[in-house]
């Protein structure tokens, strides 16, 4: 990993709003100088033009949210895989590689100052805890760096530890989080602004506090144990406090490189990634909110490591059964009952005259056909920038019906789950009978693929086979 420059984390509210405003005010030149130039231009010079003022702006607005960290940096990771816009392969290639510098960062501040956050929270000289602690850190995610170390016991772990300050920039950045949005929607079009304006401010402040994300990620930990091909690695407890998490280190390969592997492979990984994030809300009732590729690794031995609890959320059971029962209509094709059902659990206004039920039916397929048709799909960029744009975008058909709509808060986190977990198969370009994945725990059949059948004998020897609903739907 090439070394970043190391410098002071910005905290204050004036030096961030300076850097997001300054970062603002170079976008709008920049369309204004695009503007009177394209007087003279064909349309093809026009397009050309478009183009390479979006590769621009991306790599402006990667450099400046990426070395801001907190909520900033944040909604930049997000932006980085939802939608680039409807450009060529070509260049949306281009984007996602300069984008994806953002989830793998390299670290920004330097050791000294993290050594100082890690003995304040231990308590203690690092000498004194670890046998050995490598300066480098070897990731950078929006408000911490992790680094390698070794006990004295001989594990080897991953220390998470915050920025000194990060948690005045985090306020400092929600403060600011309207303009941060709008510069985001600038790589991401499809991105709905209105929700991840009220996600980013509900989870983040729990982002702050490792001795909750601790608690998180040992409740993984236990689901999923011993499981075939997931691994959550192990919470060192007694070394974890509020800005200091240490973890069993886990070694693999990273999502770019996964990204280049055969075909198999690259479905092999995305039905996990698939089962992991689904399962875990429908078996478990209890899901991370956060499945950005940064968050993942391969491992040598084929299983995936899934690493960051920061954002997670547990639902009851009744909510998860309503949600099963969304698909249950929806595959019945009873356009009435899903109507009802949304309405009721406070997607629609029921007064609503333009809400029809034929509307909310081709909506709702449209999101999720994926997941709803009975036959193998490659998701590919082109399904998930349309099904981003069916999200919340004006470019949308279903414009007019989702202006009518909105979404529950108790449901943001889980549809956000779901979009960003589509975006990760769709950098992949997976390809599974996904709807037959998913019938395994939202109506409890049988296994439909040779992981599937690995999972189900492992449920069955550990007793968590969940509480999905046994029936059974054509």
């Amino acid at each position: 990993m090439a070394k970043g420059r190391k410098e002071k984390l910005p905290t204050s509210r004036v030096r961030r709003t300076a850097k997001v405003g300054a970062l603002a005010g170079g976008q709008t030149a920049l369309n204004y100088a695009t503007k009177a130039a394209n007087i003279a231009r064909t349309d093809e010079g026009r397009r050309s033009a478009a183009e390479r003022r979006q590769i621009k702006a991306a790599e402006q607005i990667v450099e400046v949210l990426g070395q801001m960290k907190g909520a900033a940096m944040k909604v930049g990771q997000v932006a980085s895989f939802i939608d680039t816009g409807a450009f060529p392969p070509e260049v949306n290639a281009r984007l996602q590689e300069k984008l994806a510098q953002l989830r793998d960062s390299a670290p920004q501040v330097s050791f000294e100052r993290m050594r100082e956050v890690v003995e304040s929270d231990l308590g203690e000289p690092l000498e004194d805890v670890f046998a050995e602690f490598q300066e480098e850190a070897v990731a950078a995610a929006s408000i911490g760096q992790v680094y390698r170390a070794r006990l004295h016991d001989g594990r080897e772990v991953a220390v998470k530890a915050q920025y000194p300050g990060v948690a005045q920039a985090v306020r400092a950045d929600l403060q600011n989080l309207g303009m941060i949005l709008r510069l985001a929607r600038r790589i991401a079009p499809g991105m709905d602004a209105k929700a991840m304006a009220a996600e980013v401010r509900e989870r983040l402040t729990e982002e702050l506090d490792y001795e909750h994300e601790a608690q998180q990620h040992r409740a993984f930990a236990r689901a999923w144990r011993e499981h075939p091909f997931i691994h959550v690695p192990d919470v060192v407890t007694s070394l974890s406090h509020e800005r200091v998490l240490v973890t069993e280190y886990v070694e693999g390969l990273r999502f770019e490189a996964v990204r280049e592997l055969e075909q198999s492979e690259r479905d092999r990984f995305g039905e996990i990634v698939f089962r992991f994030f689904f399962g875990s809300l429908h078996r478990h009732g209890h899901f991370s909110g956060d499945p950005h590729p940064g968050n993942f690794l391969l491992m040598a031995d084929r299983r995936v490591a899934f690493l960051d609890f920061g954002m997670t959320k547990r639902v009851e059971r009744s909510q998860v059964e309503a949600e099963i029962e969304v698909v249950r209509r929806a595959l019945a094709h009873d356009a009435e009952g899903l109507h009802a059902l949304l309405t009721a659990l406070g997607y629609y206004d029921a007064d609503d005259e333009d809400v029809t039920p034929e509307r909310v039916m081709a909506h709702f397929r449209d999101l999720a056909s994926w997941y709803l048709e009975d036959e193998e799909r490659t998701i590919d960029q082109d399904y998930v920038r349309q099904v981003m744009i069916d999200s919340g975008d004006p470019r949308s058909r279903h414009w007019a019906l989702m202006r009518r709509g909105t979404l529950p808060p108790r449901a943001m986190l889980a549809r956000r789950m779901e979009a960003l977990a589509l975006g990760v198969l769709g950098q992949l370009e997976a390809r599974a009978n996904w709807h037959r994945i998913a019938r395994e725990w939202m109506f409890g059949d049988p296994p439909a693929t040779p992981l599937g059948e690995e999972e189900a004998r492992h449920l069955g020897r550990t007793g968590r086979r969940g509480r999905g609903s046994a029936a059974r739907v054509a």
